[in-house]
Parts: structure tokens; C-alpha cells; sequence
């Protein structure tokens, strides 16, 4: 294997590491009271409080949520920290970008797995990351197994929205497929058992039911510009999953 590939994996292992040790260090992991200084409010945001307070004849749907609000909001959200979804893929014959795009054409090739999530911690204000391992069984045009992991980033928009929560995800890690995939090895030279894996997420949740997410996500491997095996190809699926978190 050469070295450069040696680097890659080793340095993504450490990356997973730390910030496993830092996620579960200390005391519970799923509480949020110690660590209130992620939504310490801004000049600005005060500055809005104080005004509210002054209008008290604005009606309650106008006014800005408090970070006190969201504070408890990531609490709610870090309650059911592990989540559990089955995932459906299509495959297609576009690119990335055309594939983030919708601008496709779908392949006789498709996948269905189980994926399991764990949530770590929130950062910022409306940012959270979590790790993530998926098993997918291919069939159709391609027929192996692939295994992956990944740590993703998760972007909370309307984490306080009474209507519908809307989220957005981007994740990074590794995919290792049991033998070449015959998609791959049809629309590129060269590929690879062994890629980069990237995830493109939107996911939605009721409220009322927030323990299940409805998901869409663009499943994506990637040679990383000759990285693996000198691969500058990979393969891109569209998938739906649904997500139970407990």
C-alpha cells in the first residue's frame, strides 16, 4: 500500500480518536448544563432581548428565542444520542456536483443498509458532530458488500421550530468495498476496494415525533485525485433512510 494512502488512513484513525476522548471525557456526556458557554448570547443578541422586553404588546410569535431556549433545545436533541437507520440507494452515472444537483440518470445498481449514529456534542451555536457506521449490500449492476465510517458535521437551522426541524449534514471517512465495484469499473479506468467516503444529508423531523427522522443523502466514493489506487473516479447514489434515534 503506498505511503501516502498509509497517511491518509492513519491520520483519519487519530482524528476519530480525539475527538472520541474529547466527547466522552468528563462527567455525562448527554448533559449540557456545564457547557452553557457554546450559547452565550451575543452583543447583538442582547441587544434584541432588551428589546423584546420593552415591547411586551408584540405578539409571543415575533419575539427571538433566548439562548437559554436553545440550550435546552441541544439537551432535548442529545437525550436519544444513538440513532438507527435503514438506507436505500439508487446509483447513477453523474458526477458529484450534477448528483447534489439532481441533475442524473439513475443506473441499474442499488444498495440497502443499516446505518448506526452516535451524536457527540454540539459546537457553536447550531452545529453538532457525530460518528457514524454504515453496512450496505449492493445488488443489481454491482454485487459486494460495503463497509464504512465516517464522522459528520450537523447544521440545527430550525432546531427550534415548531413546524418541522430541518437539518443539513457533511460527512467524511472511509468506504471498503468486498471486491471492485462493477459501476465503478465501467465509468473510469482505474478504482479502487478501498475510497474516501463523503455524505451529503438533509433530514427531517416533526416535533411531535421527534424520534424519527426522515433522511435524504447523497452517498459518494472518491479516489481522492489519485490517492487510492490511482483512482480520479468513484461512484455517487441517491438514498432515503429512516431514522430512529433512542
Amino acid at each position: 500500500m503506498p505511503n501516502k494512502l498509509n497517511s491518509v488512513i492513519w491520520s483519519f484513525l487519530l482524528i476519530l480518536w480525539v475527538f472520541s476522548s474529547v466527547a466522552t471525557a468528563g462527567e455525562d456526556p448527554h448533559r449540557l448544563n456545564a457547557q452553557s458557554q457554546w450559547f452565550e448570547p451575543t452583543e447583538g443578541i442582547t441587544s434584541m432581548a432588551a428589546e423584546d422586553t420593552a415591547s411586551q404588546d408584540l405578539p409571543e410569535t415575533s419575539q427571538s428565542h433566548t439562548p437559554k431556549d436553545l440550550e435546552l433545545a441541544f439537551e432535548k436533541y442529545f437525550s436519544k444520542p444513538w440513532s438507527l437507520m435503514i438506507y436505500q440507494g439508487w446509483g447513477t452515472n453523474a458526477e458529484l456536483a450534477q448528483t447534489l444537483l439532481f441533475d442524473i440518470k439513475f443506473e441499474d445498481s442499488y444498495f440497502t443498509g443499516l446505518v448506526i449514529n452516535r451524536k457527540m456534542f454540539p459546537f457553536w451555536r447550531y452545529f453538532s458532530f457525530e460518528l457514524e457506521g454504515q453496512v450496505l449490500k449492493h445488488y443489481g449492476q454491482q454485487d459486494h458488500w460495503e463497509l464504512a465510517g465516517l464522522f459528520l458535521v450537523r447544521l440545527h437551522p430550525f432546531l427550534l421550530s415548531s413546524l418541522v426541524n430541518i437539518d443539513f449534514a457533511a460527512g467524511l471517512g472511509l468506504s471498503y468495498a468486498t471486491k471492485i465495484p462493477a459501476l465503478e469499473a465501467e465509468l473510469w479506468d482505474n478504482t479502487s476496494q478501498l475510497m474516501t467516503h463523503l455524505a451529503f444529508e438533509v433530514a427531517f423531523t416533526l416535533p411531535e415525533y421527534r424520534e424519527w427522522t426522515l433522511v435524504t443523502r447523497v452517498h459518494h466514493r472518491s479516489g481522492v485525485f489519485g490517492t487510492f489506487n490511482d483512482t480520479y473516479g468513484g461512484s455517487n447514489f441517491f438514498a432515503l433512510g429512516l431514522r430512529h434515534h433512542f
